[in-house]
Parts: structure tokens; sequence; C-alpha cells
């Protein structure tokens, strides 16, 4: 047996070549057998050289199904909320682990992810998208775990968001809308387009969460039904989605006639609920919004469209990004920053209105060479 400096190769009954060395105390042996002895210490020189450089995967790791690391990956994410976990849970059980499930994570290669990705694209975009980016969020773990030495996710534009610009209801839309459905209902579309608030922040509200007094109102929990999941109570769906509202007073009216009229007295009584006492489900909401939005004329406008329209509405009175990003309870600017254009029209507005001001004098456009070369 030939000994080296780094490993040794030995030659077998059969005549090929076998490599071995040692890492950390414990013995390897290459996954294959070579044809000459030159191959078998070629490829431990390139063994030795991936230890040097810190790239060096065990050759045992990759092995595990990436249904198994996909369980234990999440199992790890103490961080997750409650219904991010049921997403993601729904998109491994649904769409990622039923065609990849069974794949050796070392065996996952960028041609079986760029099939499954296209073939589910083809079906269902933004679902798609949805699930690349988690399959590769839990792929890139398995990189820094040593698990890979490269994640197979690499389709060109997977995951990137694709959300199509919303439309925005008028003012006059909504408020027909409004007087469309039953009077128990009203205050949860005027609270979702005046106060943008999300569906789930409009259902989880209790009496308790509003200040009549002061005109105001406290958002502290979601209640939210996730994909495949059952009803979850949580926090806002961010950090600054914990926040206190003003109402606006043309609000305030409906705001204590729904209190008085179809709301408990407890503390913790739920402002929208159902007969047996209960939160009133998001479906539920959903069906009402269905109904009122037939009757105002923008069928194709979804619930959270009005917390979208009340955000431009509040962009065109000259709202900054970060007056935006408090009340709408965004984590960062970027989610504000669409509300902008709301502004740049405004602006235009505003301009072509100056343009009716009675003149004061005629306006004389400065001549080349006047007051200097060129001005």
């Amino acid at each position: 047996m030939a000994r080296r400096q780094f490993g040794s190769v030995r030659k077998l009954p059969s005549g090929r070549f076998q490599a071995r060395y040692k890492h950390e105390g414990a013995e390897f042996l290459a996954s294959e057998t070579f044809a000459t002895k030159a191959d078998a210490s070629a490829w431990l020189a390139m063994t030795q050289t991936d230890l040097l450089r810190g790239i060096w995967i065990d050759p045992s790791a990759g092995r595990e199904t990436l249904s198994l690391y996909a369980k234990r990956w999440l199992e790890a994410r103490s961080d997750l909320r409650p219904t991010t976990r049921a997403k993601y849970e729904h998109l491994l059980q649904r769409h990622i682990l039923p065609k990849l499930g069974s794949q050796e994570l070392a065996r996952l290669t960028p041609s079986d992810v760029r099939s499954w990705y296209q073939s589910l694209a083809r079906q269902h975009q933004v679902t798609s998208d949805d699930a690349y980016r988690l399959l590769r969020a839990i792929l890139n773990t398995a990189v820094a775990d040593n698990q890979l030495v490269k994640s197979p996710c690499t389709v060109k534009g997977a995951g990137s968001v694709r959300s199509p610009e919303r439309p925005v209801a008028s003012i006059a839309e909504v408020s027909v809308a409004v007087e469309a459905v039953p009077q128990r209902y009203r205050l949860a579309l005027l609270l979702a387009s005046w106060c943008q608030l999300r569906r789930g922040e409009v259902l989880a509200l209790q009496r308790h969460d509003v200040d009549l007094l002061h005109g105001s109102i406290r958002i502290e929990r979601a209640l939210v039904l996730p994909l495949g999941g059952s009803l979850v109570l949580g926090p806002p769906k961010t950090a600054a989605g914990t926040r206190t509202l003003n109402v606006p007073p043309n609000i305030i009216p409906t705001l204590s006639y729904h209190l008085d009229h179809f709301v408990g007295p407890a503390p913790d009584a739920w402002l929208f609920s159902t007969e047996t006492g209960g939160p009133l489900l998001p479906r539920t909401l959903d069906q009402v919004w269905g109904r009122a939005r037939k009757a105002a004329g923008i069928a194709d406008l979804h619930f959270h469209d009005l917390r979208h329209s009340g955000l431009t509405w509040a962009a065109a009175t000259g709202a900054s990004v970060p007056e935006l990003m408090r009340r709408g309870g965004h984590a960062n600017p970027q989610a504000a920053l669409r509300y902008q254009h709301a502004t740049e029209e405004r602006d235009k507005a505003l301009a072509e209105a100056m343009a009716k001001l009675p003149t004061m004098a005629t306006v004389v456009p400065l001549r080349v060479g006047e007051h200097g070369q060129g001005g």
C-alpha cells in the first residue's frame, strides 16, 4: 500500500485503486474507485485543497432527503410567526415535497429545480414564486450547514415578487359599497379604508382597543386563517404593525353606533362577531365584501385593496413616507413608497391648477445673450 503525506492509496484485488484519508479523527473513503493510482492520487490532492480552502464537504453529507431536512429546518425556525409557519407547511406539503421531497440533497440538481418550478409556474405563478423562495432558503441553509457545496436553486428571475399594481377605489365608490352591506359590517369596510387596516387586524379588534374619548384605536393583534391551517390569533404582520391610530372624525359616529348596537359589554368582546359571540371568520367578511363591490361596480377590487386605496388617499394629502409607514404598519419604507405615485399625481394637479390662476404679467422667454452668455 503506497503512503502519501495526505491520505493513502491501495490497489484492490480487482485491480482498481482505492483512496482514503483521515480528517478530525475520522477516516473517509472516496465514493468511487479509480482505474489508475495517478487518478486516486489526484482525487486526494483535490480533497486536500478543499480542506485547506475550507470548502470540504463530508462525503456522507447531502444524503438526507429534502423531506427530512426541510422538516428539521422548519422545526428549528423558532422565529417564525404562527401564520408564516402555517404558510410554509402548506407550501412544503402541497407544492414542494410531493415532487422533490424524496430526492437526496446532494442529488438535487438545478435541472430538477428548474423543471419543478416551471411546471408549478404554469399553473400558479404567485404560488410558484413563494414556494421557490422557501426552497431556496432551505437549501441555502443546507449550504451553510456543509450539507451542500452549492444550492441548486439557480433559476433566473424565479422567486421575484411580481405583484401587479392593484386598483384604487375612489372615496365615492367605497361609500356606495359601505351602504350596500348590512349595518353590522359597515364599520369593517370603513376601518379597512379610512384607517388602512389589514383584514386580520380588523377582525382581531376588541372593545378595549377602541378609545372613543380620544378618537383612536389600538392595533395589537391579527386574526388570520393560513392556507391549509386553522384560525390563528397572533401579533400583527410586522413589529411596526402594533400601533395606535387616530380615527378620522367622519368615521367616529359609525364607530360609536357599532359599539352600542353590535358589540358586547365585556372589554374583550369582539368588534365583529358571529351569532355565538366568536370572532367573525375571514371568509365571512370576504363574502360580505364580494356583494358590496358588485353593488358599487368595482367587482375587481379585493378586500385588501380597501387598505391600499386608503393609503393612496393619505399620500394624496401630502403624507410623508414615515407617516405612511406608521399609518400602514409597514416595517420598511419600500412598502410605503408605492403610494408616493399619488403624491406625484397630486403635484401634477396642483401644477395644472396654478396654470389657471390669473396672470399678473406676461411671461417673456429669456433670449440667449441677455444678462450675459445664456444668463
